[in-house]
């Protein structure tokens, strides 16, 4: 089975698993957060892909790290992915589940980079925006990444709108 191959079936299964709890959008959000997380984070990436340390000891730090932070179907999908020696999969396993259910709802997905979290009326407005953009409708999922300084950098499938401060700062010194 191919490492594609392999990553959609465990999307598939986490999907359908959040289905089934009900539970779908929360844990789409979450999941999200997670695998921007655990490819930020070295420390965390290492220790979970690491298959010297005991799995159950691995498990224990996605239960420290989650644990009411996050639902409990999201803890469990998480939990099981390591326990399956699949943590390195994780992000592409979370960013395909994510699809999966845009698709569900007719969406692309954007996800947006800003230096601030977004409340939900600018989350909205933000939506519409692309939405207009794109003739799509679009369900945003935004990280929030300081780098950015200030406004947005969205990415729609292989497609870039980067409004964000530090790419008129790069501008201006490339005139410069």
């Amino acid at each position: 089975m191919s490492t594609e191959s392999r990553v959609d079936a465990y999307a598939s299964a986490l999907f359908e698993v959040a289905r089934a709890e009900g539970a779908l959008e929360t844990v789409e959000e979450e999941l999200f957060r997670v695998a921007r997380t655990f490819e930020a984070s070295d420390e965390l990436r290492s220790t979970l892909t690491d298959q010297a340390i005991p799995v159950e000891r691995r498990q224990a730090v996605v239960e420290q790290l989650l644990g009411g932070r996050a639902s409990p179907v999201t803890t469990a999908l998480v939990s099981f992915v390591v326990g399956a020696g699949r943590a390195r999969d994780l992000p592409a396993i979370i960013d395909r589940l994510v699809e999966e259910a845009a698709e569900q709802r007719a969406e692309v997905v954007a996800e947006v980079r800003s230096a601030v979290p977004l409340d939900e009326s600018r989350r909205s407005r933000l939506a519409a925006a692309l939405s207009d953009a794109t003739k799509k409708q679009v369900s945003v999922k935004v990280v929030v990444d300081p780098s950015v300084l200030g406004g947005l950098v969205a990415t729609i499938g292989d497609t870039v709108i980067d409004g964000s401060i530090r790419h008129r700062l790069d501008q201006m010194k490339e005139t410069l």
